[in-house]
């Protein structure tokens, strides 16, 4: 297993990380064990979850992605393997403090997650999204509360824009509070822009840690959805419109492309679109999502997959967006 540091702090996470949205929705708790079990066996160390997992799908609820895991931890006692991160902001019940960045939420919110994964300590505490109602400073205090009280261990922050995410920078650094540490920001061969207008030159110069979701693009980079026009019935394609607008020659002439690529390594299309990201230095750790473990299984198996100068000069012309 290849290993990498989460930035610039000493902590070593494995090169994939293990998303566990499904885990309540496409992935029953069985299954969601026997992921767990086989990801670890691997010698794979990083999973990520959310409170608010998985409260979109239908007989689901937030939260149980968390229960879920901690049911695994109780049963198989490997917490101590497991560099385990979750997120704290997006709406978890009906009333108006069960959301945002508040210090009353992230307090409640923290050991609300602490119970339902049966541990007393959060590796990696993120900020699922940004909260501009809430003072900065406010949302920085109780999370630096929570991590001298040692119920977290590092801080980071998801789907944040550059402007923000330098002033949580600022803010920490002139308050003398933790500061982030990692980012997890949506990026992949198609979606490039966001992430390296500006954000790409912030976290390399921070030495802040990459860890990108939707590294396949919600399943399309696999080449699933080839001779599609849109996404199947009862898959994320179908609640996020990014994937509406997948479906275009320039994305199916990409996928042509990373097909020829990994028939000269024996990989597949999902693993290319790995490998694209694991050749970046600024990436730490794609996170991975999947409904069972033989999908998984085969996004693990990039491990140590990097494409060549010229492969990734290639891909990088086909996905160009300046």
């Amino acid at each position: 297993m290849e290993y990498r540091k989460l930035g610039r702090t000493g902590l070593r996470v494995s090169e994939i990380c293990f998303g566990t949205a499904t885990f309540g929705w496409h992935t029953d708790v069985p299954e969601a064990h026997r992921m767990l079990d086989e990801f670890v066996g691997t010698g794979s160390n990083f999973v990520d979850t959310a409170d608010y997992y998985s409260a979109w799908a239908e007989g689901s609820y937030a939260g149980r992605s968390e229960e879920i895991i901690g049911e695994w931890f109780a049963r198989s006692g490997k917490r101590h393997e497991v560099v385990l991160a979750t997120k704290v902001c997006s709406p978890v019940g009906p009333l108006p403090n069960d959301r945002g960045l508040s210090r009353r939420h992230i307090m409640d919110a923290a050991e609300a997650s602490l119970r339902r994964l049966r541990t007393d300590f959060i590796d990696l505490y993120q900020t699922h999204s940004m909260d501009n109602e809430t003072p900065i400073e406010e949302s920085l205090r109780a999370l630096d509360d929570l991590v001298r009280q040692g119920k977290v261990r590092y801080l980071g922050c998801s789907n944040y824009t550059a402007w923000r995410l330098c002033q949580a920078l600022w803010s920490s650094d002139v308050n003398g509070l933790a500061r982030f540490d990692c980012v997890q920001p949506y990026y992949n061969l198609i979606d490039r822009a966001d992430f390296e207008r500006e954000l790409a030159e912030l976290v390399r110069v921070e030495q802040i840690a990459v860890i990108p979701y939707s590294p396949q693009a919600m399943g399309f980079l696999t080449g699933k959805h080839r001779g599609l026009s849109e996404a199947p019935a009862d898959t994320r394609g179908t609640i996020d419109p990014r994937m509406k607008t997948y479906f275009t020659e320039r994305n199916f002439a990409l996928l042509d492309e990373m097909e020829r690529i990994g028939q000269r390594h024996d990989k597949s299309l999902a693993q290319v679109s790995l490998g694209w990201l694991l050749t970046d230095p600024l990436m730490t750790a794609p996170i991975v999502g999947a409904r069972n473990w033989e999908q998984l299984a085969e996004s693990v198996a990039a491990t140590g997959f990097r494409l060549t100068p010229e492969e990734k000069a290639k891909l990088d012309e086909l996905t160009a967006w300046k």
